[in-house]
């Protein structure tokens, strides 16, 4: 599986985004400027796409993909859409629960078969749950130190209306498909729309 292995904080400079939208507390002393230096409309475009990709940990490929199915979706705009497939994945699920520190270790609780979506173990971080859905931890996985140690970070975060937590028996609900308004990331979705329009 391709990963971006980059410095998480320079990248977080160059994009403008604060490290806490990706479950990171550090904080970098560095600023980033591109000194007169004037961004084109593509380049906007552009970088708020690299925004998207960067906090939800995807490739070019399946971020295309996934915006073709969201352009294909009835009801809502392309953006917003994109926008709730990219929150409904089941990594970001996880992460938003805070049943993880951040998407890429959600994306290997995922990967390593630790979780149930409906009593059922599904290892595909993409996977997109459904309102209704009930996702936990397997009991195996329950009684380790692991989740111990994310409880006690994650313990502060704030799950997000549209899904409900018990953090006690690692166990949450999606109650609804969210909309644009509950969703907290710092990304122009129609940016997005109109650089893959072109």
């Amino acid at each position: 599986m391709a990963r971006d292995m980059g410095p998480v904080l320079k990248r977080c400079r160059s994009l403008g985004i604060e490290p806490a939208y990706l479950g990171i507390d550090k904080k970098s002393n560095r600023s980033f400027s591109r000194a007169g230096k004037k961004t084109s409309e593509y380049g906007l475009q552009l970088r708020e796409k690299q925004k998207a990709k960067f906090i939800y940990g995807m490739l070019e490929k399946p971020f295309r993909n996934l915006f073709d199915r969201a352009q294909k979706m009835k009801g809502g705009t392309a953006g917003e859409n994109l926008l709730t497939l990219l929150e409904l994945r089941l990594d970001n699920v996880i992460f938003r629960l805070g049943f993880a520190r951040t998407r890429s270790e959600a994306r290997q609780i995922v990967s390593h078969k630790h979780v149930l979506v409906n009593g059922k173990c599904v290892n595909i971080p993409s996977y997109t749950v459904k309102a209704g859905d009930t996702i936990e931890i397997r009991e195996k996985g329950k009684r380790t130190q692991r989740y111990k140690d994310i409880l006690e970070v994650t313990a502060g975060r704030t799950v997000p209306a549209w899904l409900e937590a018990d953090q006690e028996n690692l166990t949450g609900t999606v109650k609804e498909v969210p909309t644009r308004d509950q969703i907290d990331v710092p990304v122009d979705e129609m940016l997005i729309v109109e650089l893959y329009s072109k």
